[in-house]
């Protein structure tokens, strides 16, 4: 799927997907229609809070399968979960809890080392610095929300990811959508990848820079842009750009890919540029001992200018994290928003990531985190393989623990996850507008905590 922006469907899938896409728009806008000419509006006097065409998809396609998303779920995110029964959609109604619970595997979660769950190690310590600390911090790292543990936390981070100094966050979101306007501003260029996370988008468009997106993993297009764009300098005015910021990231989690890093590295050395890694969804998953994309392609992470991550993917708890050199983290310190006003990560979340690292590194006395990294690497590439031998169109780079299973069909989200669901297996669907218009896919995430039998039941199962 390397240099471009979207899967291109067979042709019968297109046709067919974009019929049923306009038979749903005709429908949906006839509707309406009588709606308003019938239906009196109730605050008189008014003007609408929201516009019709502003929740059009809303109500009038999401709506008729929103019982295939916001599952709620009774036990830990583990290889196997408790999932809570709704009623039928009825309309913009929210759906009621029946008080029942299926049991069903778990091919949705980010849990890809399996610490969300109970943990021999992890979860005792957690609950020790539960009881001396409480739930929540109450305040910002910048006032009273900074413990010791706060303090060897950013040494274990910064430690683990190859960087000189980090600056941590409660939420993996804003840690891309606040600190990007830190670095980047009016006169300054990005240059970001078409896929890029919505959080990554989001701080670009808050930033004030101006962006040139490149074509997904498309190296070619991004030297193109870089050279032009050093060239030609700012519009209208034709001045330098006071800097240029290349934003990939490591693992795309719609699409399961890694990012060209080492070709991308080479070209930020040629023209000079700065480059900011997204890697939330690859570090503790991809290299031998967890160290990211930088590790699997064997580059150095001291290279990469600006490292970003999260902990809610395979440290089981929440939050995230910038890494870089110091004085670039002693300036964020200052300039960041969420360090100076959002309240801090709790001590028990802090805890769960120091101690799934001490795991990763063999520093719990036992050589279970490189058996865990293994046994995901061996559970992605092996499922992968069956899938596609069963004729699946699937995404996906080696050893990514994320794989989109293409369905292009709207009408096959809803059919795929409510037939799944009733034979005992929890996937998450996908489709317009979080992916192009064609693009509806199954995205399927692997964990160290399911076995090969897990596994083999799962493809038994989806092929009946």
């Amino acid at each position: 799927m390397s240099g471009v922006d979207h899967v291109q469907p067979p042709f019968a899938a297109a046709f067919t997907t974009l019929a049923t896409w306009m038979f749903f728009f005709l429908f949906g806008h006839l509707r309406d229609l009588i709606r308003k000419r019938f239906v009196p509006r109730k605050a008189k006097g008014y003007a609408p809070i929201r516009q019709d065409y502003e929740d059009f998809y809303t109500r009038r396609m999401y709506y008729r399968i929103h019982d295939c998303w916001n599952r709620p779920i009774s036990s830990a995110p583990d290889a196997w979960i408790d999932v809570m029964e709704r009623s039928a959609p009825r309309g913009q109604a929210a759906l009621e809890v029946t008080g029942t619970t299926k049991r069903c595997l778990n091919l949705s979660s980010y849990n890809y080392l399996g610490f969300a769950a109970a943990d021999e190690y992890c979860t005792p310590r957690v609950q020790e610095v539960l009881k001396q600390y409480g739930a929540s911090m109450c305040s910002s790292r910048l006032a009273a929300g900074t413990t010791e543990h706060h303090l060897a936390f950013d040494k274990e981070v910064a430690e683990f990811v190859g960087c000189e100094d980090v600056l941590t966050f409660g939420m993996g979101f804003a840690t891309n959508s606040v600190i990007i306007p830190a670095l980047v501003g009016k006169g300054c260029l990005v240059l970001s990848d078409s896929l890029n996370h919505a959080s990554i988008v989001s701080g670009v468009r808050g930033s004030g820079a101006k962006v040139k997106v490149f074509i997904h993993n498309d190296v070619a297009h991004l030297e193109r842009l870089l050279r032009d764009s050093i060239a030609y300098g700012q519009p209208k005015t034709r001045r330098p750009w006071k800097k240029i910021l290349i934003i990939v990231e490591g693992i795309y989690s719609m699409e399961g890919e890694m990012c060209h890093l080492p070709e991308i590295m080479e070209l930020k050395k040629r023209y000079k540029a700065y480059l900011f890694l997204d890697e939330a969804h690859s570090i503790g998953a991809v290299g031998a001992h967890g160290g990211g994309v930088c590790e699997h392609f064997g580059v150095s992470p001291r290279d990469v200018d600006v490292m970003m991550g999260t902990f809610t993917k395979s440290f089981g708890s929440c939050g995230g994290y910038i890494g870089g050199p110091r004085a670039l983290i002693q300036c964020l310190r200052r300039m960041g928003p969420a360090h100076c006003y959002a309240t801090s990560m709790s001590v028990p979340a802090v805890e769960q990531v120091i101690s799934a690292m001490h795991v990763l590194r063999d520093k719990d006395g036992s050589s279970r985190g490189p058996a865990k990294i293994r046994q995901l690497h061996d559970n992605a590439n092996y499922f992968r393989q069956k899938l596609q031998s069963m004729g699946c169109f699937v995404l996906g780079s080696s050893d990514s623990p994320v794989m989109p299973v293409m369905l292009f069909n709207p009408g096959k989200i809803s059919s795929t996850s409510r037939l799944l669901f009733e034979r005992g297996i929890a996937m998450v669907v996908v489709g317009f507008p979080a992916t192009p218009l064609l693009s509806a896919r199954a995205r399927i995430c692997i964990s160290a905590s399911h076995s090969r039998e897990d596994l083999d039941w799962a493809l038994q199962v989806s092929s009946l």
